[in-house]
């Protein structure tokens, strides 16, 4: 019979073992979502037909584009209403989590209606995407910024949905010394503002994810994931490149060292990871090499 001594040595040795098998636990994306602006202009074209291709690629979740919002207020995604949205995806199997708008409709006049038909759709996240360069040249223009985020932040909370801010490059690059980036974390109050960080962008302005993810640990709850294979020339003097000339690719054919990134996404808060190629040339077998990669992608 084991005496208490060869037990408890028994145990210790099992609580190290476990241990140290935990450590060796590797993780994966549970669900790989797509943002749809990758296939644009065949949403367009087809709406349901394109949905249905999407999720036979294996996609779970999408995040929408498309969006625009009339006079009278209705908002529609490629022309279609957010019943419609809805219908499409609940007939494939997916859902949406996050939808992109326009600056202009976070208005007071605008912004209710927002939040209404992203409440039809199922969108737990509603995310500014973009300021105009325009507005970009205003003086004190991201602290405003931050003003109007942090109203609609509120808004959106009392209607239990986040809001969320998305990045291009040009966040990253000084304003009277000064990152823009940098001002939006400090001026947006964490609960009413999240950030969705697009994992290119940031890395092609050269600057390090993982560093933000450790100084701001939980604001990350979404991020979008594009790959690329050289890194362009960024300077506060150029516009942003939406892939006109930036050398993009899918998924892990590129430059990105998404294990070390992806290792870090629990101090992210990282939740939700939408696939996304700005210009690709072949739309549908970009996603699906994406796809392929980020399922057998382990870290």
């Amino acid at each position: 019979m084991m005496n208490r001594r060869s037990f408890l040595g028994s145990v210790t040795a099992a609580t190290l073992l476990s241990s140290r098998l935990s450590f060796a636990v590797e993780h994966q994306i549970k669900t790989i979502g797509v943002q749809l602006y990758t296939v644009r202009d065949a949403m367009q074209q087809d709406f349901d037909g394109t949905v249905a291709k999407v999720a036979s690629i294996g996609y779970k979740e999408v995040e929408l584009a498309g969006f625009e919002q009339g006079g009278d207020g209705m908002v529609t995604y490629w022309g279609k209403q957010a019943q419609d949205v809805r219908a499409s995806f609940d007939k494939h199997g997916l859902t949406s989590p996050a939808t992109h708008v326009k600056y202009s409709s976070l208005s007071p006049e605008n912004f209710p209606k927002v939040i209404e038909s992203s409440k039809v759709i199922g969108n737990t996240y509603i995310v500014m995407p973009w300021v105009e360069e325009a507005d970009r040249k205003r003086a004190d223009v991201w602290k405003k910024a931050a003003a109007v985020f942090n109203r609609a932040g509120e808004d959106c909370k009392k209607a239990g949905i986040q809001f969320a801010y998305h990045n291009h490059w040009f966040e990253f690059l000084p304003v009277e010394g000064k990152l823009p980036y940098d001002v939006l974390l400090s001026e947006c109050d964490p609960n009413l503002v999240k950030m969705e960080l697009d994992l290119c962008w940031i890395t092609t302005a050269g600057k390090d994810p993982v560093s933000y993810f450790n100084k701001y640990p939980g604001r990350f709850p979404l991020v979008h994931v594009k790959d690329i294979k050289t890194l362009p020339n960024v300077s506060a003097s150029g516009s942003q490149n939406f892939g006109d000339t930036a050398d993009l690719a899918a998924v892990g054919s590129g430059i990105i060292d998404w294990k070390n990134i992806f290792s870090h996404g629990q101090k992210a808060g990282i939740k939700h990871y939408f696939v996304e190629h700005d210009k690709p040339a072949m739309p549908f077998e970009s996603i699906t090499s994406s796809y392929a990669y980020l399922e057998k992608l382990r870290f």
